[in-house]
């Protein structure tokens, strides 16, 4: 059902582009309730101003996995403090952070894949799914120039992970279209983006870009997988 309803939704939306038209289309839909995911990187701050200046209908929260650049949590302070909007913070259940770090020490995601793979779920995919519990729509800011993995998304998707239909509203947007966005309408960045970050996560698993390199080259750095934790598994 929520595959056919994707299918219809995009068919809708085939010649709407703003994001404003976007929006608006999603509230007329009445799907249910609405929630967005801010990492409080570029993309997300794009959505975060939209939504907090037009008082839209939606939720909003952000995971806190523990292992936070501070320009991160500092992000989230102005972004709070400026559109007086309320972010609900999610974390990771604390026995299971603690039983990780206790058996396999605090690096080890460095050590393959899977370790990564499981600190991410620790960290950040078991508080995204009590995040999303209940909602229908989960708001995101993927876009397609992000990488080859997002390159064939729509704008609404259906997450079996989640059980939940995905809406990414700034799907054709490129990065310049966000960094001109955000400068003109004065939105609080990561300092970390003037240093070479773009793609931003948790601070022992995010390094700076260097000219020409993909987008998502600085996380996960050191292996060459799909550059993806979880939080948006894409198709094959």
């Amino acid at each position: 059902m929520s595959t056919q309803k994707v299918k219809v939704l995009n068919k809708l939306l085939e010649a709407t582009t703003s994001l404003e038209e976007l929006f608006t289309f999603l509230i007329e839909q009445q799907l249910g309730q609405l929630v967005f995911s801010t990492s409080l990187g570029q993309e997300d701050q794009v959505l975060t101003h939209h939504i907090g200046t037009n008082a839209l209908p939606i939720s909003v929260f952000t995971l806190d996995t523990g292992r936070l650049f501070q320009e991160t949590y500092d992000v989230l302070a102005s972004t709070q403090q400026k559109f007086k909007l309320p972010i609900k913070v999610y974390t990771p259940n604390h026995e299971a952070v603690s039983e990780l770090v206790t058996i396999k020490g605090p690096n080890s995601f460095y050590e393959s894949i899977e370790n990564r793979k499981e600190c991410c779920a620790v960290r950040k995919i078991e508080p995204l799914k009590r995040a999303l519990k209940g909602n229908t729509v989960w708001i995101t800011g993927l876009r397609q120039e992000q990488s080859q993995n997002r390159a064939d998304l729509a704008f609404f998707e259906y997450d079996e992970a989640f059980n939940i239909i995905k809406f990414n509203p700034l799907l054709y947007w490129t990065l310049e279209d966000i960094t001109t966005y955000l400068n003109h309408n004065k939105v609080p960045q990561n300092s970390l983006h003037e240093k070479g970050f773009v793609s931003i996560g948790c601070a022992p698993c995010t390094r700076a870009i260097a000219p020409g390199e993909d987008i998502r080259a600085g996380r996960w750095w050191w292996e060459s997988s799909k550059k993806e934790c979880g939080l948006h598994i894409t198709k094959s």
